[in-house]
C-alpha cells in the first residue's frame, strides 16, 4: 500500500484528528490510537451500539491499533516519547497548548526525532485572538460563513448536515502530511503542521470569495440553487424531488426539450445559465409546471436518454443499498460483519487497506510498546500502573 512503513501516532479525540489518520489507515500506514485508559476516546461512548460496541467509532477508527496510555503519568509520558521517537507522523487534535503542558509539545519531541511531522488540528488554529477557545464543528460552521448560505431564502440559520468543518479539516490534514513526508524525502526534516476547522471552513466558499471580492456582495442562502447559473436546483416532481443542472447549452436545449418548453430556449431572458439566473423564479416556476405532474424516475430516465445532467434525491437507505456503489464493491465487510464505508481513492497497483473495524481500548498495547524495547515485565508494570 501506498504507507506501508510510515508509523502515525494518533492523539485524536471525536472527528478532526480520528478522520485523518483514518484517511492515512486506508492508505497502509500503521495507526497507533493513543487513547486513555479511562474509556478511551469520546466516541467510544456514541451509540447506536453494536454488541456492546460504539458503530460510529468501528467506521472512523478502522484499520487503526489502540494503545491505552495515561499521558498524564510520567510513566505513560515516557512510554509515549519512546513510540514517537520511532514514529513518522504524530497527529493530534487537543486543545491548543494541551501536549505542550504535558511536555510533549512538537519542539520536545522533534529533539530526539528531527524527522517528526507533527500535525495538529484544531478549531481555531495554534494562534491568534481564538485559538484558546472551544471549537466545534457546528461553531466553525457558523464562524466561516458556512450557516450563513445554507438553508431556504429568508429562513433561520441551517447547519450543513454532516460537520463538514471537522471532516474537511480532517482531509487537508491527511493532505498536509503526505507532502510533508514527501518533502521529508528530499531535506530529511519533520515539520509542525497547522491546521483549523475554520480556515477548512472558509476554504470551501470558492464562489462566495469570486462574488465578493469582484462586487463587495454578501451571498446568502438560496436553498439548493447554484450561486450563478440556472437552473442548477432541486424541482418538485409529482412524488418527490429532483436535481437538475442544464447550464451548458446542449443541456439546455435537452431539459426544454424533455419538459416541452422548446419556446423557452431562443427566448433572450433564458439564453444563457448566467441570464437566467436573474430570472430564476419565473424559470423555476415554468419548470416545475411541467415537472410536478411527472414522476421522478420517468423523469430521470427522459433526462438521461437527452443527456441532462440530473439525479434523484436519495435518502441514506437507498445510497447504503445502491446498485452503483455496490457494483463498484466500494462497501466492505470488516471481520465481525461490520459493515465499512469504502475509501473514494482508487489505485490500479496499490489498493488501499481493507483490514479491520475500530479496535478494543488497549488492544494493542503490548504489542506496540515491546516494538520500541519494552519488556513482557514493564509493559505489565505500566498496564496495572494506569489501571
Amino acid at each position: 500500500m501506498p504507507l506501508t512503513g510510515i508509523t502515525v501516532l494518533e492523539v485524536g479525540v471525536f472527528m478532526a484528528g480520528p478522520y485523518a489518520t483514518m484517511q492515512l489507515a486506508d492508505l497502509g500506514a500503521r495507526v497507533l490510537k493513543i487513547e486513555n485508559p479511562a474509556g478511551g476516546d469520546p466516541v467510544r461512548q456514541a451509540g447506536p451500539f453494536v454488541d456492546g460496541a460504539s458503530s460510529p467509532f468501528a467506521r472512523l477508527n478502522r484499520n487503526k491499533k489502540s494503545v491505552a496510555l495515561d499521558l498524564k503519568t510520567p510513566d505513560g509520558r515516557a512510554a509515549f516519547r519512546r513510540l514517537a521517537d520511532d514514529a513518522d507522523v504524530l497527529v493530534e487534535n487537543l486543545r491548543p497548548g494541551a501536549l505542550r503542558g504535558l511536555g510533549l509539545d512538537y519542539d520536545t519531541l522533534r529533539a530526539s526525532n528531527p524527522g517528526l511531522i507533527y500535525a495538529s488540528a484544531s478549531g481555531w488554529g495554534q494562534d491568534g485572538p481564538l485559538a484558546t477557545l472551544p471549537g466545534l464543528d457546528i461553531m466553525a460552521q457558523a464562524r466561516s460563513g458556512l450557516m450563513s448560505i445554507t438553508g431556504p431564502p429568508g429562513g433561520p440559520p441551517a447547519k450543513i448536515g454532516i460537520p463538514v468543518c471537522d471532516l474537511v479539516c480532517g482531509m487537508y490534514v491527511a493532505m498536509a502530511v503526505l507532502a510533508a513526508l514527501r518533502e521529508r524525502d528530499r531535506s530529511g526534516d519533520g515539520q509542525h503542521i497547522d491546521v483549523s476547522l475554520l480556515e477548512s471552513g472558509v476554504s470551501l466558499a470558492v464562489w462566495e470569495a469570486g462574488k465578493y471580492f469582484a462586487t463587495g456582495e454578501v451571498g446568502g442562502p438560496l436553498g439548493t440553487a447554484h450561486q450563478g447559473q440556472a437552473p442548477y436546483q432541486a424541482v418538485r416532481c409529482a412524488d418527490g424531488w429532483l436535481t437538475v443542472g442544464a447550464i451548458t447549452p446542449k443541456a439546455w436545449r435537452g431539459l426544454c426539450g424533455v419538459l416541452g418548453l422548446q419556446a423557452l430556449v431562443d427566448q433572450e431572458r433564458f439564453a444563457d445559465a448566467y441570464r437566467r439566473k436573474e430570472h430564476v423564479d419565473e424559470l423555476i416556476r415554468l419548470i416545475e409546471e411541467a415537472t410536478r405532474h411527472r414522476a421522478v424516475a420517468e423523469l430521470v430516465t427522459a433526462l438521461d436518454d437527452a443527456h441532462v445532467p440530473c439525479a434523484p434525491i436519495s435518502d441514506y437507505g437507498e445510497v447504503f443499498t445502491s446498485d452503483a456503489l455496490t457494483e463498484r464493491n466500494f462497501l466492505w465487510d470488516a471481520p465481525g460483519g461490520v459493515r465499512q464505508l469504502g475509501s473514494p481513492m482508487r489505485f490500479s497497483r496499490t489498493p488501499t487497506r481493507r483490514n479491520a473495524a475500530g479496535p478494543a481500548l488497549g488492544a494493542d498495547t503490548r504489542a506496540a510498546l515491546l516494538a520500541v524495547g519494552y519488556t513482557n515485565d514493564e509493559v505489565d508494570a505500566l498496564v496495572g500502573g494506569q489501571s
